[in-house]
């Protein structure tokens, strides 16, 4: 599917402004889409939307559901609007860090006041009057297959809060049928707000949704290749990845070492390509449908992998110890667009050359990505300089997983500076973080994206994630006063000059 000449702007949810201590659904992120629809851009890029784990760091690329919402980001006063919740429970409100997320207060303070909502919910009939959920609740439910499992997982989870389900008694384990009917009993209540939280989250969202639509945005979602282990997306669907007959991963992803490292070892499980395609891709079709409930552009993160993957035996912690295998390439594509049409989707493929790869990209038209911190500036015709980009790819000043250009270019060597410099006329008139986001917006990239730190020419200090990493990440906020007129001026004014 081929996207229009246009610009976006990253900015992961939780790092909105709110007043409840993390970015949410409510009038921060409608502030925010009103921020982009002035100044004229045309995509709002998100990381993944699932739950979030302590265990995990936070990670929304470790989630415990590919399709599941993050119940921290429902907005609180809608729920007061729902009349689940009166305005006097909502206080007093902690005095949250205004910068950051601090995940262990928010969860204080937002996990009580999730459960007093399901409960008057609950009484109340779901506001239908006694003798019933209301018809969207029991539609909601009927319409999302993986909401019965994804619900039970977490009642058995909390219930066993010590142990990944892979350490579960052997009947849960491998979804005995009489034992998960004994499970869905015992947990009735907890299933159940589960299945409200997901509900809430999903009514909150595609009003949302609709806000962006009215100012001509559109939201670019992102698809983690592997999901989590310890995730309901694994245990509901052992089918589906390489798992003995004990449904405990037989093999694991990573990457092979290279020249300079040793490799990754990531603990993921791979998929079982093999039985997905007998069941035409199932899974990922299934996958693929919820996502675009949620957006309208999907990145394909480790785009590789869907042609050719590293796979670690489970009991060797060596990465070299593993091979690389076939992936299902254009058979998996072609099974998308039979089922969903012509999906459109951007491609992760940095870091790597393949050929088989970029094939894949060219025959279904998925732009691939280029940033430009992966440039060597001092040599003619980098293809991470902007001016050498090709139509055919998504340009970007930073990215989730980067430095922001400001604490980038500050660790440049001064050689790269100057060079730089040179390549872009750059003659100190104005700062380097609008130099750079004009120079990709100038390029020939279908998509020109930024991020908020770095219209706000913010350090190292404002960085969102370092890879490898697990305490700190994930956790920059925007004030709401920072997205002010002048910036958005500034971006109306870049798209109406570079024709996006």
């Amino acid at each position: 599917m081929r996207l229009d000449r246009s610009g976006g702007v990253f900015c992961h949810v939780t790092s909105l402004p709110g007043r409840h201590g993390i970015g949410d659904l409510g009038d921060g992120a409608e502030a925010f889409l009103s921020f982009l629809g002035d100044a004229d851009v045309r995509h709002w890029q998100i990381c993944p939307l699932g739950p979030t784990m302590d265990a995990a760091g936070e990670s929304p690329y470790q989630s415990p559901s590919a399709f599941a919402g993050n119940p921290l980001l429902i907005d609180l006063d809608g729920l007061v609007d729902d009349g689940w919740l009166d305005e006097g429970d909502l206080e007093p409100v902690p005095e949250f860090p205004a910068d950051r997320v601090d995940y262990e207060a928010v969860r204080e303070y937002k996990e009580p006041l999730l459960r007093a909502a399901f409960e008057r919910f609950d009484e109340a009939g779901g506001g239908e009057g006694a003798g019933g959920a209301p018809p969207a609740f029991d539609a909601f439910r009927e319409r999302e297959p993986w909401l019965d499992d994804y619900a039970l997982f977490r009642a058995l989870s909390d219930a066993r809060s010590e142990d990944t389900w892979t350490e579960w008694p052997e009947p849960l384990r491998t979804r005995e049928p009489e034992a998960l009917a004994d499970a869905r009993e015992r947990h009735a209540t907890e299933v159940r707000f589960r299945e409200f939280l997901q509900w809430t989250f999903d009514r909150q969202w595609q009003e949302l949704r609709a806000v962006a639509d009215e100012e001509g945005v559109s939201i670019v979602g992102d698809v983690p290749i592997y999901v989590a282990l310890d995730s309901a997306d694994v245990w509901a669907n052992p089918e589906a990845f390489r798992l003995d007959e004990e449904n405990r991963p037989a093999a694991v992803a990573g990457v092979p070492p290279n020249a300079g490292d040793d490799g990754q070892r990531w603990g993921n499980p791979v998929y079982d390509w093999d039985r997905l395609a007998e069941r035409d891709y199932d899974w990922w079709i299934a996958r693929f449908r919820r996502l675009f409930e949620l957006a309208d552009v999907a990145r394909l993160d480790h785009f590789l992998g869907f042609v050719k993957y590293w796979a670690i035996p489970a009991d060797r912690d060596d990465p070299a110890a593993g091979e690389w295998h076939e992936g299902p390439g254009r058979d998996l594509f072609e099974a998308v667009e039979r089922e969903l049409g012509q999906a459109p989707f951007i491609a992760e493929d940095l870091g790597f050359e393949e050929p088989a790869m970029d094939d894949l990209m060219a025959e279904f038209g998925f732009p691939g990505m280029r940033v430009p911190q992966y440039a060597d500036w001092c040599a003619e015709g980098d293809e991470y300089q902007p001016m050498h980009y090709p139509e055919g790819v998504v340009g970007y000043t930073s990215t989730h997983d980067t430095d922001t250009w400001v604490g980038y270019f500050e660790d440049l060597p001064e050689r790269q500076r100057d060079c730089f410099r040179y390549n872009v006329g750059a003659d100190g008139g104005r700062p380097t973080e609008w130099e750079i986001i004009d120079e990709v917006w100038a390029s020939e990239a279908v998509l020109a994206m930024t991020t908020v730190q770095d219209l706000l020419g913010l350090g190292s200090e404002a960085r969102f994630n370092e890879p490898g990493t697990l305490g700190g990440n994930w956790e920059w906020r925007v004030r709401r006063e920072a997205l002010d007129d002048e910036i958005a001026d500034r971006l109306w004014e870049l798209a109406g000059r570079h024709v996006r």
